[in-house]
């Protein structure tokens, strides 16, 4: 399996906390509070159709709200593929992670 990109990971990683709650905006502002940078739109939805693309996301319509105009919003949730490349990416993180020593304790 391809290991995903550190932006691939925080989107599904994201969509997956987010839940029935992952779509733009609300992935865009919980990336931005999570990595404390100002990630713009694009930086989000590039990758968010790219993920879809590869079959790790899938898309669902909303209803229209009148608070949009009437517009739906577009809701992102992982398919299976997509959780098992969280999975992956989480085991390599564990997997390098396990047994290093503490960064706090050594003079760099």
């Amino acid at each position: 399996m391809r290991i995903l990109s550190r932006t691939e990971e925080l989107i599904l990683a994201t969509v997956w906390n987010l839940q029935d709650g992952a779509y733009g905006v609300a992935i865009n502002n919980a990336i931005n509070k999570s990595t404390h940078l100002n990630w713009k739109f694009g930086s989000i939805y590039t990758p968010l159709g790219r993920l879809v693309k590869k079959g790790f996301l899938k898309t669902i319509e909303g209803d229209p709200t009148p608070e949009r105009g009437g517009r739906r919003k577009l809701y992102f949730k992982l398919t299976k593929d997509g959780k098992e490349a969280l999975l992956h990416i989480q085991k390599i993180h564990n997997a390098i992670w396990t047994n290093m020593p503490s960064l706090e304790e050594e003079e760099v």
